[in-house]
């Protein structure tokens, strides 16, 4: 077996060349000499707060307006807040000429529509998950971005999360050799309060459902860790929500990778009771089993890996807690920062638009196989 001790993975060290070192350093741009960068943020709900706050936390980045339609979700803001301008017409904020980057926050359906709005006023845009719920949006965004020389940046924080980190560097490094087979799991509880919170939740042509809501992180993480994969098959139904939803609250789907390595199963519910049961994935290999666990890809579970053991692992950020509901892990700080040192030149963009609309490509054949199925 080796001496375990000195084949233990040194986290912080293998992820610098993984982009990920400001894991470690947060905010290292603070040490040098770069410009502030300007955001606007459209949306101030759940998601909308979670950006400003960490916009606000970050010593180069600079909140210099807020807008959401429903102008009593101002009424209570954090006094750290009062002096930021609030507007009710995204497209207000558009004219600002301080304003460099737009933060898109809205509900699923306006992603696209405000996302190359943005983008054509001149602004950078921070698109949240999912990037659209129509891989043709994806492609108009992408265009906007390049005709109009804007970066568009596609919100997926769960990469950053440690346990992620330090298995994308195991898969990179070929520490796993090849990988056989991946089981992802996405057991999580959406009641009839969760829907009942916002008209566009469980409207199909608003919402998209519950691949592109609740599972496009998990989706993501499939496709970053092994690759572009296609599905093969795959059965979706309404178990507990044919009152409040148009679509499906439960699923199973068997993918595999694009260059037939590797076989995926894929199964989710927004069906357990009273909480989140578990976000995971588990990776057969032929070097090594493990399984990044816990509710929302935060742990690792098990690990048995030829000579090697991960450890040492840097706490992680807690899950976005919205009250009635908790969602994916609170990343947005490495998001923020990510974008400031993009355009300081300090770095590149961590998940581009040609990623975020994959994932969207991939949700949509899901869909396809599900449908086939059904008819």
């Amino acid at each position: 077996m080796g001496n375990a001790s000195t084949k233990n993975l040194n986290f912080a060290r293998s992820s610098r060349s993984y982009g990920f070192y400001h894991l470690f350093t947060r905010f290292k741009t603070t040490t040098l000499s770069i410009q502030a960068i300007h955001f606007g943020i459209i949306g101030y709900g759940n998601i909308g707060k979670r950006h400003a706050q960490h916009i606000m936390a970050h010593p180069h980045a600079r909140l210099s307006a807020l807008c959401d339609t429903i102008a009593h979700k101002f009424d209570h803001l954090p006094k750290t807040l009062d002096h930021i301008p609030r507007i009710t017409d995204y497209r207000q904020v558009l004219k600002m000429h301080q304003v460099e980057v737009v933060n898109v926050c809205t509900p699923n359906y306006l992603h696209a529509e405000m996302t190359i709005a943005a983008l054509e006023a001149g602004k950078h845009v921070v698109c949240e998950k999912p990037m659209a719920i129509d891989g043709r949006d994806c492609e108009r965004m992408i265009a906007a971005a390049a005709q109009n020389d804007r970066k568009l940046f596609v919100v997926k924080q769960n990469r950053y999360n440690p346990p992620i980190v330090a298995v994308k560097s195991l898969i990179a490094n070929g520490r796993l050799g090849r990988i056989y087979q991946v089981q992802v799991n996405c057991f999580w509880n959406r009641n009839d309060a969760y829907y009942q919170q916002s008209e566009w939740r469980g409207r199909k042509t608003l919402d998209g459902g519950c691949l592109f809501t609740q599972c496009s992180h998990f989706i993501d993480i499939l496709y970053y860790l092994i690759g572009n994969v296609r599905c093969t098959a795959g059965m979706i139904a309404n178990m507990g929500h044919s009152q409040t939803t148009e679509f499906e609250d439960s699923g199973v789907f068997l993918l595999q990778s694009t260059n037939d390595q590797t076989l995926v199963g894929f199964s989710f519910s927004t069906c357990t009771q009273s909480h989140n049961m578990e976000g995971s994935i588990t990776i057969i290999a032929e070097k090594g089993t493990l399984k990044i666990g816990g509710q929302y890809l935060n742990t690792i579970e098990y690990q048995d890996i030829d000579n090697y053991r991960i450890e040492a692992l840097p706490q992680g950020n807690p899950p976005n807690d919205y009250g009635a509901y908790k969602g994916s892990m609170s990343n947005h700080d490495s998001v923020i920062d990510n974008v400031v040192q993009t355009l300081n030149g300090q770095t590149n963009i961590a998940t581009s638009g040609y990623e975020g609309k994959r994932i969207i490509e991939i949700i949509e054949e899901m869909y396809q196989k599900a449908n086939a199925e059904k008819a």
